[in-house]
């Protein structure tokens, strides 16, 4: 495999290197944000930390964790450590609560989002002068402006067409010879249908960047053969500064590579906050290191997934690799007293024979009990209780199934989704 770098030297810099660089940007970071921000100053403070006596990764585990719950509580500039008057862009993302979460950019902040994307792309073989289709929406959502911001930087032809109008997506592609396609996994599904539908074949099509949804292996075997592309999944969120802040997965695919230059990536126990062993599932904590507007410092993703390895990667990549996200804490449902993840479910369908990637999970309240109803499409001969079956050895008991004919349930122009809530 001949590996493919944005910038080489930060990418393939030694552990030693990795680790003087964390800590000298840990120690910035601290002074950056306690000089700069009541609101962190006041945390950082309560919790015994003294700017110029902090002592960088010795003293991590010191401070304090941030949430989701920070971002609200603090909407929409309460956490912003440079005068509005350095901001440049903003994004945002809501949540349950109606709250928004807002990410305030600088110019540095837009060139170092740039940077972090333009290395993805590098990692997923993009070549200078390829054209790369983005389908995630232009507006506050990240998506659409972080793989615009990524592409630029990695010198590739934007199509920007945005979401919805999938027909005209298809023929954008044909008649732009895409090489590059970013898009969330499920609307990745819509265009292979219009495409089967417009009997219109993307042979130039060979790389496929997809986030903000958690995929399967399954899946992306179906999307590899649905499109003919090698999938990457890329990672990254409204709080760490958008799409493929913290890494993606490479050539190898053998874990998602973290830019430990520009971000500490912890895994931590749920409950305890505790480190885990490297191999244990917990959550994954992470604290920017080199932004300026709105830095988050021990923020919990709420993502859950385990250290891969820290040795050099076949791509020749030194960056931690972390397995790809295999849930959130906030997407865990119980039913008969059964834990488990929207992709479980995911997993199990998608090894069934005549299955279609379609799929809806309904949670029924009947007075305080609930019921699971998985509502799938699939081929002629597979009937509910086969769903129901493959489910219950997956998952310990037993859900309702229904079956649905290919193409008769609703379709997403964007990201899917997946879980609904019924009274009866």
């Amino acid at each position: 495999m001949k590996a493919r770098y944005h910038n080489e030297k930060a990418e393939t810099m030694s552990r030693d290197e990795i680790a003087d660089v964390q800590n000298r940007g840990l120690k910035r970071l601290v002074r950056h944000v306690m000089a700069n921000n009541d609101w962190y100053r006041a945390r950082f403070e309560a919790a015994g930390i003294e700017a110029e006596s902090f002592r960088g990764l010795e003293d991590l585990g010191k401070l304090p964790f941030m949430s989701k719950r920070d971002f609200r509580e603090q909407y929409p500039l309460g956490m912003c450590c440079v005068p509005k008057t350095s901001l440049a862009e903003m994004h945002m993302s809501s949540g349950s609560t109606g709250t928004p979460v807002v990410m305030p950019y600088t110019k540095a902040d837009i060139a170092q989002w740039a940077d972090c994307m333009a290395r993805c792309y590098a990692m997923a073989g993009a070549l200078p002068g390829d054209t790369c289709q983005i389908t995630p929406g232009f507006g506050l959502f990240n998506g659409g402006f972080g793989f615009y911001h990524g592409a630029q930087a990695a010198g590739l032809f934007v199509v920007p067409t945005g979401s919805g109008n999938t027909a005209r997506q298809v023929t954008l592609a044909r008649d732009f010879h895409t090489r590059v396609l970013g898009s969330v996994v499920s609307y990745s599904l819509r265009i292979m249908e219009v495409m089967e539908q417009m009997n219109v074949k993307l042979p130039d099509l060979k790389i496929g960047i997809f986030g903000a949804e958690s995929f399967s292996d399954e899946m992306k075997t179906r999307i590899h053969d649905g499109l003919g592309i090698e999938a990457f999944d890329i990672y990254g969120m409204t709080e760490t500064g958008g799409v493929g802040t913290l890494g993606q997965d490479c050539q190898a695919h053998c874990g998602l590579h973290q830019w430990e230059d520009q971000y500490i990536v912890e895994i931590v126990d749920p409950k305890t906050g505790a480190p885990v062993p490297d191999g244990e599932i917990g959550e994954v904590v992470a604290t920017s290191l080199t932004r300026e507007a709105l830095p988050v410092v021990r923020f919990r993703t709420g993502d859950l997934s385990r250290v891969v390895s820290r040795e050099k990667c076949a791509c020749g990549r030194t960056h931690l690799r972390i397995d790809r996200i295999s849930g959130r804490l906030d997407d865990m449902l119980i039913i008969s007293g059964v834990n488990f993840f929207p992709l479980q479910i995911e997993k199990a369908l998608l090894k069934i024979p005549g299955v279609l990637p379609n799929y809806r999970l309904v949670i029924e309240n009947h007075g305080g009990t609930k019921k699971l109803r998985v509502e799938v499409e699939a081929e002629s001969g597979v009937t509910g209780h086969t769903v129901a079956k493959a489910l219950k050895e997956a998952l310990g008991f037993t859900p309702d199934g229904e079956v649905f004919a290919p193409g008769s349930m609703p379709r997403p122009e964007g990201k899917a989704k997946r879980v609904f809530f019924e009274d009866k």
